[in-house]
């Protein structure tokens, strides 16, 4: 079962002579890269930037058919510091490699972008700090989700495909005065459309913290008019009741509970390597007997999407009395398609 470990530890199994920073933040090695880079490449550098951190199973799924083709070009990507990385410290056994944006590919970033490297706000010993962070098995396992809906979405005759996925960062640039989910993401499938905010518990939390969240939700559907449901993934049934009791209760607090739309589902749901499955019949949704555990083509039927989530623009020079960094363009939610897209990945 996926759980909430202790503070990382920064550990590496095999060290790499790479070169220093100036030298790959140097116009020589750009264009050398340039000449290297493929197009899937860049959308996972993109995609790491953008979720901060990513493991080379959540980084298989996006964009690779076996583990060994992708370690193989993780392993370039590492020794041109376009990418650095770490691993865990476990238990037991060996925790997967986890991969951050290294200075090679924030210089890449920026001059996709147009952008002077120097002011978009990177910082690599922020980057890799993530290492030591008591909240990386939450982001990870967040972002694990998302990865498991494109590697659905990337198969032969799929169904569906993600169309939206916002980072928690993302999403407080834009609601974060009200709200601050862990997740924004969006799914389409047939004709069916839903979208929704994640919030995932991983049990470290008292309950009663998730209702001052849905008292925020309220605030935001009241100040937005669109009411975007709310997904909420937990660790056990057990604590799931539990949680659908409280949350039960925090509803009947709201003068318009009907804008506050919940489901939730529990890990122990799904055999182990599916704990993070969002298209599994699973979602119970709240307020609604009878209903039973629905998947996610089934909630939009139940929800359809009533607009786009609004954003707000980021604050201004005069608001924060210094230049703000400029930000880097988001990737799109699915992979290139094309040669070295992932259609013909091997």
């Amino acid at each position: 079962m996926i759980t909430n470990p202790p503070q990382q530890t920064y550990l590496g199994r095999r060290t790499y002579n790479r070169p220093a920073a100036r030298v790959v933040s140097s116009g020589e090695h750009q264009l050398w890269l340039a000449r290297h880079l493929t197009p899937r490449d860049r959308w996972i550098v993109r995609m790491i930037h953008e979720h901060r951190v990513l493991t080379t199973h959540q980084i298989v799924e996006l964009g690779w058919e076996t583990r060994r083709s992708a370690n193989i070009r993780l392993l370039e990507l590492y020794r041109w510091r376009v990418l650095d990385r770490f691993q865990p410290l476990a238990v037991s056994g060996l925790s997967p490699m986890h991969y951050v944006l290294d200075v090679a590919g924030a210089a890449v970033l920026a001059h996709e972008d147009g952008l002077d490297p120097k002011k978009i706000g990177y910082q690599h010993d922020r980057a890799i700090g993530i290492a030591h962070s008591l909240h990386l098995a939450h982001r990870v396992a967040v972002n694990g989700m998302f990865t498991r809906l494109i590697h659905h979405a990337r198969q032969p005759q799929a169904p569906g495909r993600l169309t939206a996925w916002w980072s928690e960062e993302r999403c407080a640039r834009s609601f974060g005065d009200i709200v601050r989910p862990d997740a924004y993401g969006r799914w389409k499938q047939g004709r069916g459309e839903v979208e929704w905010f994640l919030e995932l518990d991983f049990g470290t939390e008292t309950l009663r913290r998730l209702t001052f969240k849905i008292n925020a939700y309220d605030r935001l559907a009241e100040a937005t008019n669109i009411h975007t449901p709310i997904l909420i993934w937990t660790t056990t049934v057990r604590r799931e009741a539990r949680l659908r009791e409280v949350l039960t209760e925090a509803l009947r607090g709201l003068d318009h509970p009907a804008r506050v739309p919940i489901a939730t589902t529990a890990a122990d749901l799904a055999e182990p390597d599916e704990h993070l499955d969002a298209t599994l019949t699973r979602w119970l949704p709240l307020a609604r007997p009878g209903t039973g555990r629905l998947s996610l083509v089934q909630l939009a039927s139940l929800w359809p999407p009533t607009a786009r989530p609004l954003t707000r623009p980021d604050r201004t020079e005069t608001d924060l009395d210094v230049e703000p960094p400029k930000r880097l363009h988001p990737p799109q939610p699915m992979p290139p398609t094309g040669l070295d897209g992932e259609q013909v990945a091997a």
